[in-house]
């Protein structure tokens, strides 16, 4: 296989060789092709040997005590050594050796550097990226960061790694991607720490819809769309069981909103956003629930799915802590994973964090603001972009209010500018750790208090973080730093002259989300609203789960002997509600319809389908064909408005509950035909076309795994560096939620017996050089739904199954 990627890599560069000034991502230049394929220090050199592994003895210098790194079957690190600062050099020194292009692109793309990888073609990404103030956020991290004696000792030591192994390349060594780029690495720092943290506020909470929601409500007027677009969907099983007292005395804040007016259209096109399919699972369920008599918990986060992973599996042993999971390339510390005593895992809350102001200038060069009736300076970060064969960089001067930074400003569309006040921005408040001190503590943490303690120190971005012990224990906290917010604030664009409109409190972490053993046996989280309305606080999030919640927690409540295998099934369970819900909903407005023999033979295919996405099945498409075509079709206006503004879209669970419950609504007119079309007539034709479809495929075209074509891409999209195409099943809305390129990133299920039984899986390798045998050597496994023994021996000879081992000094 090794040799097939090379020589896929070097047919694509050879039929590249004549355009060599042509445009690649982000219309970059294609590098030097005669550096690339030079045999003293070109792409052969990255090529890497399958046999005759040894082990090694050697200094490194930066370790304050002799270390041992013994590496596993599947290459996966076992790191021990006589502190924790050594830990986290020996952490980083890995993590660079085996992932360090990855940890360049990924800092250099959330600080808005690629221009200086690709060249002038990614100056306007650049751009959008140093407005979004994300290099401000992790400089106010890293402040955060400082104070806390531990992180800050913890962060040296890992960048100390970084550099440590990025000295001792010489260029014929460098990852290969860097001569294909023609560039050099550069030295590590703890602000790159912080920033690839910052990589992760990024994805997972810079998620809104101020702007569309403000629009779609001007388009519809008030009544229609309060009728569409309500917030809570009634289906909705929520991570805090129904009916958990919320026992203190809430935050209130007598002050109301200022009544508002709708503001109209707002022309400005939204940021890129994460896809609302981010999510994952997990859930924990008590010994009651087991046949061993152990709590078992469970996770898989679902990522974008690329090679190398956007996970590094690792296991740290100091003598204050022995843990064991997956650590994210950039960053010290394991951030999902286990211990001798408690395991932990994570999914995203989707609270809606981020708010936008709309900013009334004072002057007509807009350097000042009103704010209370007072006139307000603006403060200037000038954003210095420094792009591949040019000498001076490009200036960008990035205006800052009390609000945050002004992301969007067109003096030309005669809108006021848009000020961002996110949650990612803020300088932590004063205490005894932040985010990188949560991880820290949970990899020592021996109990439930200890697990809560640890949460204490992260903010952002929220995860529902769920625990399990092995003393019997079982929880789930919804944690992380939530504004105290009035009905309704945050939903629309908000006047950004006045406090009033302002966040005034944050949510005390006494008060989150959370429970302890519930009667019921089980915890769990699937991205889904995150309580019922019984408590106290206003939240607000457009990308709440309908179905995947529902579903585990009729499974789990279910179940009852639960088996490790049992856990293995139910991640890789392929049934979805969505065609539960939708598909019957549909069916019932044809069934009176004449219909061609071929399209019975689709009708029948549909109702006798059991709503599992599998490899094979062939109702999945069809269903999903026509599910798209009905949607499209009954909110076509909504639709071609957003080709000129940016528009919220209904959700599917109100589109399946308007369809059974008012089939003639107007919303399934078209205006632009003369007749008057219900749901009924609609729903025919979209059937018809689906049906036509589904013939026009080639009878081996029709199975799922065909149709949703999931492979793994290279994290730069360089061609041969891909995966296969892979043929499992999995959808969105089903638990095991494989998307083209999107998925369970990192599945994880650990017994709390003595000692730990623990599993896992991650579609890749620990190696991100595509010339190794270790850079996707478990994509099979994980397409097939199996799993890895993770092992958590306390010293290096009680390995087993070990390749070779690192005696340093």
């Amino acid at each position: 296989m090794r040799i097939l990627r090379f020589t896929l890599v070097l047919l694509f560069t050879i039929a590249f060789i004549y355009l060599a000034n042509t445009s690649g991502p982000f219309n970059s230049q294609l590098p030097a092709i005669g550096s690339f394929f030079s045999p003293f220090h070109g792409f052969w050199k990255n090529a890497e040997k399958v046999n005759g592994l040894k082990d090694e003895s050697f200094a490194l210098e930066g370790l304050s005590a002799p270390a041992k790194v013994v590496f596993d079957e599947r290459m996966v690190p076992h790191i021990f050594a006589e502190n924790n600062e050594d830990a986290f050099f020996l952490q980083g020194y890995l993590h660079a050796r085996d992932r360090f292009f990855q940890m360049d692109i990924s800092t250099r793309s959330t600080a808005g550097r690629i221009s200086e990888v690709l060249g002038a073609g990614a100056i306007n990404y650049d751009k959008r990226q140093r407005r979004k103030g994300l290099g401000w956020a992790a400089e106010n991290a890293l402040s955060a960061f400082d104070k806390s004696e531990e992180e800050k000792r913890a962060i040296e030591a890992y960048s100390k790694g970084v550099n440590a192994y990025i000295e001792s390349l010489s260029p014929e060594e460098y990852p290969l991607e860097y001569k294909i780029l023609g560039i050099q690495p550069e030295a590590w720092s703890s602000l790159k720490c912080a920033q690839s943290f910052k990589t992760f506020a990024n994805t997972l909470c810079f998620g809104h819809d101020d702007l569309q929601a403000t629009n779609t409500r001007a388009f519809l007027g008030d009544s229609l769309f309060s009728e569409l677009y309500p917030e809570h969907n009634p289906k909705q099983s929520p991570i805090i069981p129904v009916g958990t007292t919320f026992d203190f005395e809430r935050i209130v804040i007598d002050e109301e909103l200022p009544q508002e007016d709708l503001i109209g259209m707002v022309p400005y096109r939204s940021m890129p956003m994460p896809p609302p399919y981010i999510g994952s699972n997990n859930w924990a369920v008590s010994g009651s629930k087991t046949a061993a008599g152990n709590a078992i918990l469970c996770n898989d986060p679902h990522l974008d799915l690329s090679l190398p992973s956007i996970w590094y599996e690792i296991q740290i042993h100091t003598p204050q802590m022995n843990s064991y999971g997956v650590s994210a390339p950039g960053t010290p510390g394991i951030l999902i994973g286990f211990n001798e005593n408690i395991a932990w895992g994570q999914t995203n809350v989707g609270w809606d964090v981020l708010d936008w102001y709309s900013i009334k200038w004072a002057d007509d060069e807009r350097t000042s603001y009103l704010l209370d009736g007072k006139t307000k300076k603006v403060t200037y970060r000038i954003e210095e972009i420094y792009v591949k064969g040019k000498k001076d960089p490009v200036l960008d001067t990035v205006k800052y209010t009390e609000w945050g930074p002004v992301s969007y400003e067109d003096k030309k569309s005669g809108y006021d500018g848009m000020a961002m006040r996110w949650i990612a921005h803020d300088k932590p408040d004063d205490k005894p750790f932040y985010e990188m001190g949560t991880f820290i503590r949970l990899m020592r943490a021996k109990d439930y208090d200890e697990y809560r303690d640890a949460l204490t120190g992260f903010d952002a971005p929220a995860q529902n973080f769920v625990f399990a012990s092995n003393q019997g224990d079982i929880g789930i906290t919804v944690n992380g730093k939530f504004p105290v917010r009035k009905d309704q604030q945050g939903r629309f664009i908000q006047d950004g002259s006045t406090t009033a409109n302002a966040w005034k409190q944050f949510i005390p972490k006494s008060q989150v989300p959370a429970v302890k053993n519930p009667e019921r046996g089980f915890v769990s989280s699937a991205n889904q609203r995150s309580t019922d309305d019984t408590y106290p606080y206003y939240y607000y999030g457009r990308s709440f789960d309908d179905y995947r919640g529902r579903y585990v927690n009729r499974k789990l409540e279910a179940m009852q002997g639960i088996t490790i295998q049992d856990m293995m099934a139910m991640q890789n369970d392929n049934y979805s509600i969505l065609p539960e819900d939708a598909l019957p909903a549909l069916l019932r407005l044809i069934d009176k319809a004449d219909l061609s023999e071929e399209e019975e033979e689709v009708k029948k295919l549909l109702k006798d389908w059991d709503f599992v996405f599998d490899p094979d099945a062939k109702a999945p498409a069809v269903f999903l064909s026509w599910r798209r075509e009905m949607y499209n079709v009954t909110f076509d206006e909504i639709i071609n408005k957003g080709q000129e503004v940016d528009m919220d879209y209904v959700e599917n669970w109100r589109f399946i509950e308007l369809m059974q419950e008012s089939p003639s609504h107007k919303i399934f007119d078209i205006e632009k035909t003369e007749q008057v079309e219900t749901a009924d007539s609609l729903a025919l034709k979209t059937f018809r076309k689906a049906s036509k479809e589904y013939f026009e495929r080639s009878a081996d075209s029709r199975d799922w795994a065909e149709v949703k074509g999931t492979f793994i891409p290279h994290i730069g999209n360089i061609p041969g560096m891909a995966s296969k195409r892979l043929k499992n099943g999995g959808y969105n809305d089903a638990i095991n939620s494989v998307k083209k390129s999107n998925g369970p990133s990192w599945r994880m299920i650990v017994e709390m017996s003595k000692p730990i039984k623990a599993y896992g899986v991650f579609p890749g390798g620990p190696s991100g050089n595509p010339g190794s045998p270790y850079y996707d050597n478990t994509v099979d496994q994980w397409a097939e739904g199996k799993y890895y023994e993770l092992q958590i021996p306390n010293s290096p000879e009680s390995l087993k199954g070990t390749l070779f081992t690192w005696s340093l000094e």
